[in-house]
């Protein structure tokens, strides 16, 4: 009897604590989140660095990964840099055929992911191409710059054209390979996929940057896709971003434009 007094009488209790804890909780202040950092707008054309949008601190990937392309850069080392967004970096994802086709080179991979034609013109001019003077550059970026409203076809074309500048200002002999945007989206519909036709419209203008010495314009897109303008996954696993097929593709289509800039 005494035992199962006990046993009411610990339920009891503990009915009670959990109803106190309820309303306790019920009654507690609410967490409100952090409002967003609001960060000043960028010009596609005007150099400028890749903020945290919480912080609005410098993006702690992005300063660690210009550190180390400083750090190479310093060494003097690299006879070819391929410069760009996450279309450059995936070619870490593939080192075995990155080493196969560019070791000879000492090639450097500066691809962040994400980065737009300003953030690339930033890193140029914050030190990735001081000590350093490659054979040639293989450019291509823009495609994260579609995205936005007030990043025009020409502004964006004119931050190519600045990065470029850039880059011959610190290395006059330097020959850019300048890549076409690669396509994206499933297909070319200037109302269903705008980004890509946005794209096209980027190419059209940098492909006057064309000197025929020390830039060279090279569109490639048209190797990615089906005769009727079709994007696969096989090729783009986002329609986007390269599989190893896609940049085995790349590899093929660069190899020997690369090698006569290169000599």
């Amino acid at each position: 009897m005494k035992r199962t007094l006990s046993l009411l009488l610990g339920l009891s209790l503990f009915a009670a604590t959990s109803v106190v804890a309820q309303e306790a909780k019920k009654d507690a202040p609410k967490k409100v989140a952090a409002p967003a950092v609001k960060l000043p707008a960028q010009q596609a054309d005007v150099a400028a660095p890749k903020f945290d949008g919480k912080t609005g601190e410098i993006n702690v990937g992005f300063a660690k990964s210009h550190e180390a392309f400083v750090a190479i850069a310093q060494k003097g080392e690299a006879q070819v840099v391929f410069l760009g967004d996450s279309i450059t970096a995936g070619w870490n994802g593939q080192k075995a055929l990155f080493d196969k086709e560019y070791a000879q080179y000492k090639a450097a991979n500066f691809g962040i992911g994400g980065d737009q034609v300003q953030h690339v013109l930033w890193r140029v001019e914050n030190g990735e191409f001081e000590g350093i003077k490659p054979k040639a550059v293989v450019l291509m970026i823009g495609t994260n710059n579609v995205g936005s409203a007030a990043h025009t076809p020409e502004m964006i074309a004119n931050g190519i054209k600045n990065i470029i500048a850039a880059i011959h200002k610190r290395s006059p002999d330097t020959k850019v390979l300048l890549l076409a945007i690669f396509p994206r989206g499933e297909k070319e519909d200037p109302k269903l996929n705008p980004a890509r036709a946005k794209n096209q419209a980027v190419n059209a203008i940098i492909a006057k940057l064309d000197n025929g010495k020390t830039i060279q314009y090279f569109d490639i897109g048209q190797k990615f896709l089906q005769p009727d303008g079709t994007l696969t996954v096989e090729i783009m696993k986002d329609r986007l971003h390269l599989t190893a097929a896609g940049y085995q593709i790349e590899a093929d289509a660069i190899r020997e434009k690369l090698a006569s800039l290169v000599k």
